[in-house]
């Protein structure tokens, strides 16, 4: 960690966010409009590589609205063969850099039927349904401790604040609870009725351990779904991934005003 943090301050010539935003398929072009200085991960001692299209894999730090933010350019996944405690080490970089709050996105798809393509979510809760939690292992005590409490990761705060810009930008918005598989495949209709059964509104392949680890390390939480899709058994359309990014650049334009107002306020 020492040497992590050592070379993105060398690198970013000591930059201290207060902000993190990790951006999902499709939205990574929002650090190409606000970039100060930016960092491949192939470069920072201990990070991995980003492999997937449409995350160019970058760390990117500005000064966006009186705001200094530090922004992932594309994740890294645990389908990808990585642990949980790789794809979630830049979450305790973030904190280590001085985060406070995280802004997190994702591409995902509709289990709400009401949900369409383009919406935008506001993360009220989420579903763990990856078989394994990003904190197993031995504690840091320098981060958090060893059982946190999960009652409010997704600040209600950040919510109320979210609606509120969403309202002043007229955008529709909707709220509900994600639901995190692993993947890469797409789950089955039978999956997606189960995850409608418990609950959930949106269905992806990430944030959750980030939202998990963050919410260990004190920072507060705000998640952002682009529905990309809707779910397997909702319609007759194939999933693909090329259909995600479309739909994401679909959206694009109303989720950078939307970041933008929520940086603003904050």
């Amino acid at each position: 960690m020492e040497k992590t943090i050592d070379f993105i301050n060398k690198s970013a010539n000591n930059f201290q966010p207060e902000t993190g935003i990790i951006l999902g398929s499709g939205l990574g072009e929002f650090a190409d409009e606000y970039c100060d200085y930016a960092i491949n991960y192939s470069d920072i001692p201990n990070f991995i590589k980003s492999n997937v299209t449409g995350h160019k894999g970058r760390l990117v730090f500005a000064e966006i609205e009186g705001k200094k933010v530090v922004m992932m350019q594309g994740r890294n996944h645990f389908y990808e063969g990585y642990s949980m405690a790789e794809i979630t080490y830049p979450v305790k970089v973030m904190k280590k850099l001085g985060v406070k709050t995280l802004i997190l996105t994702n591409a995902a798809g509709a289990v709400n039927e009401s949900f369409r393509p383009a919406d935008l979510m506001i993360i009220t809760d989420h579903i763990n349904f990856m078989g394994t939690n990003p904190l197993i292992g031995k504690n840091d005590d320098t981060l958090g401790e060893r059982f946190p409490d999960m009652s409010e990761i997704y600040k209600k705060d950040l919510v109320k604040l979210a609606e509120k810009c969403a309202d002043k930008l007229c955008i529709d918005i909707q709220k509900g609870v994600y639901f995190a598989s692993t993947g890469p495949s797409y789950e089955t209709p039978a999956e997606i009725n189960m995850a409608r059964i418990l609950g959930a509104d949106a269905i992806g392949m990430s944030t959750v351990p980030e939202a998990i680890v963050a919410n260990y390390c004190g920072m507060n939480v705000l998640g952002i779904s682009c529905i990309s899709n809707s779910a397997s058994g909702v319609s007759d359309v194939k999933l693909s991934h090329s259909e995600v990014i479309e739909t994401t650049n679909k959206a694009k334009t109303r989720f950078k005003a939307l970041v933008l107002e929520i940086l603003k306020n904050l």
